[in-house]
């Protein structure tokens, strides 16, 4: 598990595009200039991995294109010790982001390859989350709500209401909505059964399937 200086500032290249795309969150662009990514994939994909573009993983899964990691973490507005969940851990790039963020972050994967892959890889490169789960994402976790923020990786034909009934007041959900293409959606929860929803554009995810595989 080699991080190189040419790796170093591939990094850096890409937190420049990153800037140049409109990210301003100077955490979140410094977590993308820490975090080797290249580990995150398959090998075969070194030359790839600080591109800003979208890769297979296993399990017919993607890592998310740098650029909208970037986007989704921006719209959570992460403050250190914040308890935030993740729907869809997959390779465990945008988790490690969360971490260091300094978020207490709680994590759910349907995939079971995906998820023991994951679960004993983001140890080793000192990323631990509070929680590491195989389970279905649209139930979120209830046992461990009221979540900060949640952040879903995946698109979601609607919105699962467990999600927006696990935000506490102020708490907010970034959810990727749509079947084919999906639009970014943040809904911040202002009151027990209200929530202000802004649209941002569309972006493109893998399914968020329902039950587990």
């Amino acid at each position: 598990m080699k991080d190189t200086f040419k790796h170093k500032g591939l990094r850096q290249q890409l937190v420049a595009v990153l800037k140049n795309k409109g990210i301003t969150n100077t955490a979140v662009l410094a977590a993308i200039g820490k975090i080797p990514r290249h580990l995150f994939m398959d090998s075969s994909f070194l030359d790839h991995a600080y591109q800003d573009k979208a890769f297979p993983i296993a399990a017919n899964q993607t890592i998310s294109q740098p650029y909208t990691v970037a986007f989704q973490t921006e719209l959570m507005q992460v403050k250190r010790g914040d308890k935030v969940l993740e729907i869809g851990t997959g390779s465990g790039y945008q988790t490690a982001v969360l971490c260091e963020l300094g978020a207490k972050v709680y994590s759910i994967e349907r995939q079971q390859e995906l998820f023991k892959i994951t679960s004993r890889f983001l140890p080793k490169l000192g990323y631990r989350a509070k929680s590491l789960i195989f389970g279905d994402g649209y139930k979120g976790m209830k046992e461990e709500a009221p979540f900060k923020s949640i952040i879903v990786t995946a698109g979601a034909p609607f919105v699962p209401n467990p999600l927006l009934a696990q935000l506490e007041i102020g708490g907010r959900l970034v959810i990727p909505v749509g079947e084919n293409v999906q639009t970014m959606t943040l809904f911040v929860r202002t009151g027990q059964k209200d929530f202000e929803k802004t649209e941002f554009g569309e972006f493109r995810f893998v399914p968020l399937l329902e039950d587990k595989n």
